[in-house]
């Protein structure tokens, strides 16, 4: 069956290009990817990320599940409004998936799933809870949007009025809950920007709003250039199951200290920390003419080969950019299979871009 979100009749009056994406659907564009894109860089758009899963966890022994549930840590004492991107892990150290958790203090946590994963999610969830005091729940009911870029906070403090000191005061990678809206700093583009989390009734009203304060509805396919511009992961492109955050450049997203905190996947990751990764993922930039795409075969030095994960053409920089699995040793240059052809590429330290500046 297919899933529509809150906002799908707002998607089709708007001009939407309607795609399915994971069982959802949801906007591609509305009319021009590459104006949506630059108008995130510059000034400020909208996403409809309602398809991506909350949930709460809640009860007496929610901190305790959730230092045991993911490999990042969300500390022994509450740090109430306080965001955090963690990994959720299998016992080989493979990626289930990487969620947005937000700290709610005495009431639990928040915690953001990835839409394609939230049925495998839950499964997971639930099968890790059995032996703690804690209650899970799904909250259909809520939507979600992502406002981002430079203008952002100006936009939505002109709409949000009651809301508007504390987001105002709001840091980055913190949340502020108030007036039946749930305010986090955060996003997925590079930019400065807040997701909102309100009841699904009261979705589309905002969405209007927004537009009228001259906030562009935006596509997946901005948002996908955006995140690999800023050299954001994508969840099933540049890390799964079979790969651990220490393979996918997520290795800062693990919190070693203390040591007696013991969660799902440790044993596994501290082997390969010891060990040593073969692989590694890392940013390339096309030198040669080409567009740079998924799966496409990467030659370095002494005949070692990589993939690309995530590859595009960056709007901002106007070169192809991809995130690569290469082997750990390579290092300045390789070169890139396209059609037949092998095309020069640079191999960098992502981001490509943070904040309208380029990161080169």
């Amino acid at each position: 069956m297919t899933l529509k979100t809150a906002l799908y009749e707002q998607h089709l009056a708007m001009g939407g290009k309607m795609v399915d994406f994971g069982g959802w659907q949801m906007p591609l564009h509305y009319g021009s990817q590459i104006e949506e894109h630059h108008q995130v860089r510059r000034a400020a758009g909208m996403f409809d990320v309602s398809h991506m899963m909350i949930v709460d966890i809640t009860g007496p022994q929610a901190r305790e599940f959730m230092r045991f549930l993911l490999a990042n840590d969300v500390g022994a004492e509450p740090r109430p409004g306080k965001a955090m991107y963690s990994c959720m892990l299998n016992e080989q150290g493979g990626v289930v998936d990487d969620v947005i958790v937000y700290d709610l203090g005495d009431d639990g946590f928040r915690m953001v799933v990835n839409a394609a994963t939230r049925d495998k999610d839950l499964a997971w969830i639930d099968q890790q809870v059995n032996s703690f005091d804690v209650a899970i729940q799904a909250r259909f009911d809520l939507a979600m949007i992502a406002v981002q870029g430079p203008a952002a906070r100006d936009r939505i403090v002109q709409i949000m009025v009651e809301e508007a000191a504390s987001v105002i005061d709001l840091k980055p990678f913190y949340a502020s809950a108030g007036n039946g809206s749930f305010v986090a700093r955060t996003g997925y583009t590079g930019e400065d920007g807040f997701e909102i989390i309100l009841p699904e009734e009261q979705a589309a009203a905002l969405w209007q709003q927004l537009h009228r304060a001259g906030v562009e509805p935006c596509g997946l396919g901005a948002r996908d250039t955006l995140r690999l511009e800023a050299g954001m992961n994508l969840y099933g492109s540049d890390m799964d199951e079979s790969r651990s955050p220490l393979e996918s450049g997520l290795g800062w997203t693990v919190a070693w200290q203390p040591e007696e905190r013991n969660f799902i996947g440790r044993a596994a990751l501290e082997t390969q920390r010891d060990v040593g990764v073969s692989a590694k993922l890392t940013g390339l930039v096309l030198e040669g003419r080409g567009v740079l795409r998924n799966h496409q075969r990467v030659l370095c030095e002494n005949g070692a080969e990589g993939r690309i994960t995530s590859g595009s053409f960056s709007p901002t920089l106007g070169k192809a950019i991809a995130l690569a699995r290469l082997p750990a040793g390579a290092s300045e240059t390789c070169e890139v299979e396209i059609r037949g052809k092998r095309v020069p590429a640079t191999i960098v330290k992502p981001p490509f871009v943070r904040k309208g500046q380029f990161c080169l």
